[in-house]
């Protein structure tokens, strides 16, 4: 049996695992107003916003950690058992939210969540970087990352709805056991790489490894092509070039802005505009619209790009510099939004300017380095941003403390800036590495 476009099951089913993942970890923040009347009762405003930042802390210290230990667990047993481990552990662990009692019962659930939840994305640009061709790396990221939106756009309204018929503990139950049967159609699809799939077509299989070939094509003596060894540096060797370092900053710098909005959108409905849980599901999944079509917006405008004869390099910089710009004036602009509905429309801009770089900074290990690097690299720069997120979130509590978000969305605008100086001035061009002479 052949099954033509191979590829695009094998992206459509991880950007499937992306919206479980999304739609697994919103749940507590959707739920967060429920659950602090049935176990907080008695706590000021202050304090529950308190627990929930610690909650949420620890949550992100854990997916910091799962980012860089799943980077080499995905490089050494491979994306289809890598993707097993991951969503299999953390769909048990939203099962057992529903069995928490207070903050640490809570922290240690989100803890497990965190560190397996973190190996979605070192395996995602891992499978992008066995499944696809160059040219189209960008738009396979931009489709699994528009998963991350979609997971935000659906998860509001389907737990907002949800807690209208169960309680805060069915719900969790109910969106935990939906991980598990995604492994079902993963299992019997993903049999093995594509070099070695036996419903590939040929046709397909030549397209996708020619296509990644060029990537470490180079002249020989004579002037003739010939195939170079890819470059995938030890971890140390790896950490030594600056490159490296400009994709680890970038992240940091970049992600807090998503996870600005991720942990604190519910929150910020509820304490600036006194919605309650199913209000919250009416309002919250608008700003997710905006970063689903960013992603799409990011992958195809880079396949465009390169298309029209533009390398990677001159591709890459400008859909990340586009997304970050596209973010400043918007993060401004929500020191004094004004309506509820005007609030989440800008949010939706902020998130559309992000999704339309993140996918592009994301695929930069897979264009500076080779394969057996790549979750590496892609573990230690997802594990930077998650450090990033945490310094963010630790502060929102103090930074609102008197319910003006204003300090933070500036701190948002300075990070969006960050991430283009680390782009321009730590990655002089964006291609294939070669080892140090």
């Amino acid at each position: 049996m052949k099954i033509q476009g191979l590829r695009w099951w094998v992206i459509t089913l991880i950007a499937l695992a992306t919206i479980i993942n999304y739609i697994d970890r919103q749940a507590l923040s959707v739920l967060w107003p429920a659950i602090v009347e049935d176990l907080f009762p008695d706590e000021s405003a202050l304090e529950r916003k308190q627990i929930y930042a610690n909650i949420s802390i620890v949550f992100v210290f854990s997916y910091a950690f799962g980012q860089a230990i799943f980077g080499k667990i995905f490089d050494w047993i491979g994306t289809r058992i890598g993707f097993v481990l991951s969503i299999g552990v953390w769909s048990l662990a939203t099962i057992a939210h529903a069995f928490a009692q207070g903050m640490l019962s809570f922290s240690i659930f989100r803890s497990i969540l965190g560190i397996a939840e973190a190996g979605n994305w070192p395996g995602a640009t891992k499978g992008n970087a066995e499944w696809f061709p160059t040219k189209e790396r960008a738009l396979a990221q931009g489709i699994f990352n528009s998963g991350a939106a979609i997971g935000g756009i659906i998860a509001f309204p389907i737990i907002g709805f949800l807690t209208l018929h169960f309680s805060w503990q069915a719900v969790f139950i109910i969106v935990g056991a939906i991980g598990l049967l995604w492994l079902l159609p993963w299992v019997i699809i993903v049999k093995a790489p594509p070099a070695m799939h036996a419903w590939i077509t040929e046709e397909e299989k030549h397209y996708i490894l020619s296509g990644q070939r060029t990537m470490s094509e180079e002249k020989d003596e004579s002037g003739n092509t010939k195939e170079a060894e890819e470059y995938s540096p030890s971890t140390g060797e790896l950490l030594s070039r600056k490159q490296s370092w400009g994709v680890i900053i970038a992240s940091a710098a970049i992600d807090p802005i998503w996870w600005l909005f991720v942990f604190w959108i519910p929150i910020y409905l509820n304490e600036v505009y006194g919605m309650n849980v199913t209000e919250i599901g009416i309002y919250g999944w608008v700003p997710y619209v905006g970063a689903m079509l960013g992603a799409w917006f990011g992958g195809l405008l880079a396949q465009n790009r390169i298309a029209a004869g533009w390398n990677t390099d001159k591709t890459r910089k400008l859909v990340i510099t586009l997304g970050c710009l596209i973010m400043l004036p918007a993060l401004i602009a929500m020191s004094n939004p004004g309506a509820p509905t005007v609030a989440v429309l800008i949010m939706a801009v902020i998130l559309f300017g992000f999704q339309t770089a993140i996918g592009n900074v994301q695929t930069l290990p897979s264009d500076l380095f080779g394969k057996k690097a790549v979750g590496t690299l892609s573990g230690f720069s997802g594990m930077a941003a998650k450090l990033g997120a945490v310094g963010l979130t630790s502060l929102v509590p103090w930074l609102t403390a008197d319910g003006n978000y204003t300090p933070a969305f500036v701190i948002g605008a300075s990070l969006a800036i960050i991430a283009i100086a680390a782009i321009w001035l730590l990655i002089p061009k964006i291609e294939m590495l070669k080892p140090k002479q």
